[in-house]
């Protein structure tokens, strides 16, 4: 099941009962739209014991249509870089530290 944003809202509001829903939007718009413009700007994002995020620019090259064989110019463009961290790394595989 992924996580969507209206379920980390409800979950935030369950546990932070005391804050307005609106307000606990507003924050999760804040860090999303602050993590978004820094990865535009071409920086990167670290959230300790998660993981780092960075862009990376792919080549623009000459690809091919799958399903027609045709050559396709593909244009240069960034691509987003996740690196976990070795703390969450640990938790998936059930590693102590």
């Amino acid at each position: 099941m992924a996580v969507v944003k209206s379920k980390l809202l409800k979950d935030l509001s369950k546990n932070y009962p005391n804050f307005l829903k609106k307000d606990l939007k507003k924050f999760i718009d804040i860090i999303l739209d602050e993590i978004k413009n820094t990865l535009k700007r071409g920086e990167r994002v670290e959230l300790r014991g998660f993981g780092i995020f960075s862009t990376k620019r792919q080549k623009a090259r000459i690809s091919r249509n799958p399903k027609t064989g045709e050559k396709v110019n593909t244009p240069e463009k960034k691509t987003i870089h996740f690196k976990m961290a070795k703390d969450l790394f640990k938790k998936l595989n059930n590693e102590k530290k």
